[in-house]
């Protein structure tokens, strides 16, 4: 039962940390709380389901659909509303009052084109489930994992590995010295926002295999949200630890003690993260500049 609960929740954390990773690279380049971040998981679920409902693509085609989908809002959302902003230098509640408008434009729009209505993917995966031991997995759950390892994965050889990742790193660092350095950062924006959409969109899809897909799904950045400051804002590798943490949590909540408490949980590690660690599981304590 405890193995069982355990797979089940890394599963859920895995979809919390595609959306949360995304943030927390925002986060670090920008410096504010991307809210529409959360639209992103919207769109990419919504192109991939039409992909394959509509032009009868198959699903590994129409997760591109849906990764390239969100990715491409993305970067529209910050050429045309945060873009301006950065260039005029604008302070970081200018960029948290634009992220909250095009997060209520975009669901409200998604609400008035495709209604509110609750829809979901045609079958894809089996629904048996693979036996290990004495604990079964079913195969979505594999298959979330598979494509958050390797997603994951992925973005740590770019961060680490190549010239635009070692850029993004000295802008996450010190954009403004990066700057005299020489380093783009219309470029390193646009390729923070492209990896962002595409983890958020692959996290919209895989939710929406394993739940439904709705306008409202957007509010999965208040889970995003948490894991990233758990797991310590602006660190990568600290927002799919608190993903992990979180959603194991919430599974265990859930099954041991009472489904109506699961998503209480994350507030109450979230409050205590921040009294007893502010700085979270993996960030760096920081001063506040005056």
């Amino acid at each position: 039962m405890f193995l069982q609960q355990l797979i089940n929740g890394l599963s859920i954390g895995s979809i919390y940390g595609l959306a949360s990773v995304g943030y927390a690279l925002i986060y670090s380049i920008l410096g504010f709380s991307n809210f529409a971040h959360g639209e992103m998981t919207m769109v990419g679920a919504f192109a991939a389901l039409f992909a394959m409902t509509a032009a009868n693509l198959p699903f590994p085609i129409a997760l591109l659909v849906g990764a390239l989908g969100s990715a491409l809002t993305a970067v529209t959302m910050e050429r045309f509303a945060y873009r301006p902003l950065r260039l005029k230098k604008a302070p970081s509640l200018y960029f948290f009052i634009a992220a909250m408008g095009v997060s209520i434009t975009l669901m409200n729009t998604a609400i008035v084109a495709l209604s509110a209505t609750f829809r979901t993917f045609p079958p894809i995966f089996p629904i048996k489930t693979v036996s290990l031991g004495a604990i079964s997995v079913g195969v979505i759950d594999l298959a979330v994992f598979g494509v958050a390892a390797v997603a994951v994965t992925i973005l740590e050889f770019v961060l680490n590995y190549t010239k635009i990742g070692k850029a993004i790193r000295a802008a996450a660092y010190d954009s403004t010295t990066a700057a005299l350095m020489g380093i783009s950062m219309d470029k390193v924006c646009f390729t923070v926002f492209v990896m962002a959409g595409t983890l958020a969109g692959l996290s919209g899809i895989f939710r929406g295999l394993k739940y439904t897909i709705h306008a409202n799904m957007g509010n999965i950045i208040l889970k995003a949200w948490i894991c990233a400051i758990i797991g310590g804002i602006g660190s990568v590798q600290g927002a799919l630890l608190g993903a992990l943490l979180v959603g194991v949590l919430e599974t265990f909540i859930a099954g041991f003690i009472s489904s109506a408490l699961r998503d209480v949980i994350a507030f109450v590690l979230l409050i205590g993260m921040l009294v007893v660690r502010p700085s979270g599981l993996l960030g760096k304590a920081t001063e506040e500049k005056a």
